[in-house]
Parts: structure tokens; sequence; C-alpha cells
């Protein structure tokens, strides 16, 4: 037997077991998605608050009121949507596999989450909402500075090029890897 046989067998036992550690340590995260299950009730309570509010009140409201407690409703909405994509998607991608495949109300973008689909997802889902808050600030204008304005258009636009950016840079991603395996 070598001097060197049980530091190699310590040292692949070692490496073991911080392997498996790491592998484990994913499910560190799914207290952070049941938390984001939580959020998305109080956001149900927020949609049921703002629908009755709606419906009570709609006598008393002007156009303007009612399409801004609308934009609230759609707005809430959108980031409920965001919310699943997250809780979903994020779970499925870095936690463990929920096994829905096949079950008729599976989503249909759950058979191709990955990462990079997941950020344009979500950076698409963040402009359909910063969409809405800018709606409601081009209603609301008359009693806004024009520089609280050209903020909220510059940070939405920027939203905007960030999402293409993603896009692009998935697309580009998809493009080598796909070269790169017809080469071989």
């Amino acid at each position: 037997m070598s001097t060197t046989e049980p530091f190699a067998s310590s040292r692949n036992a070692l490496t073991r077991v911080t392997g498996t550690t790491i592998f484990v340590s994913r499910w560190l995260q799914a207290p952070l998605y049941l938390g984001l299950i939580l959020a998305q009730a109080v956001y149900v309570i927020l949609f049921w608050k703002e629908l009755v509010h709606l419906i009570t009140d709609f006598g008393h409201l002007t156009e303007e009121d009612i399409m801004l407690v609308v934009l609230v409703l759609v707005d809430v909405v959108m980031i409920a949507n965001l919310l699943i994509m997250v809780i979903i998607g994020g779970y499925e991608t870095f936690v463990s596999r929920i096994n829905m495949r096949g079950h008729p109300d599976e989503p249909e973008w759950l058979s191709s989450v990955n990462p990079n689909i997941l950020k344009v997802k979500l950076a698409m889902s963040i402009i359909g909402i910063s969409s809405i808050h800018l709606l409601k600030t081009f209603i609301e204008a008359r009693s806004l500075e024009p520089k609280v304005i050209m903020w909220q258009t510059l940070i939405h636009l920027t939203f905007v090029v960030s999402a293409v950016a993603l896009a692009l840079i998935d697309r580009i991603g998809h493009g080598s890897s796909s070269d790169n395996g017809a080469s071989h």
C-alpha cells in the first residue's frame, strides 16, 4: 500500500461530501419560493380590495378614476403572473423538477424553461408592469412635475433596452451553441 493512498481516499471523500453539500444546498431556495407564494396571496387580497372599491364606488368615480383603478387591477395581475413565473420557473430550474409533465394544466412555457428563457420572460413582464405604471403617470400628468414623467419614461426605456439586450444575448447564445454542435 502506497503512502499516498490514504490521502487520495480522504481527498475523494472530502470532494464527494463537498459536492453533495453544494448540490443539496439548492433546497435552501425552497423557503424563498414559499415566501413568494405568500406575497402572491397578499396581491390576491389587494386585487379584491381594489375590485370591491371599483364596484362599490363606481357611481362616485370619474372616468379617469375608473381607468386608474382598472390599471391597478391589471398591474396586480401582471405582478402575480411575474411571481408565478419566478416561483414555478425558478423552482423548476434551480431546485427540483415539479413533475407535472402531461398534466392538462401544465403551463406551456414550463416545458422549455431554462435560466435564459426565464430571464427574457421576466424582462418582458417587467416591461409590461412598467408600461402600466407609465400609462398611469401619463393619465395623471396634469398633477405631476415634468421631471417625474421624464424619469419614469427613461426608466421604462432602460427596461426595454435591457430586455432587448437579454433577448439578443440569448439569441446569440443559441446561435453559437448550434454552430458548435454542427461543427462536431
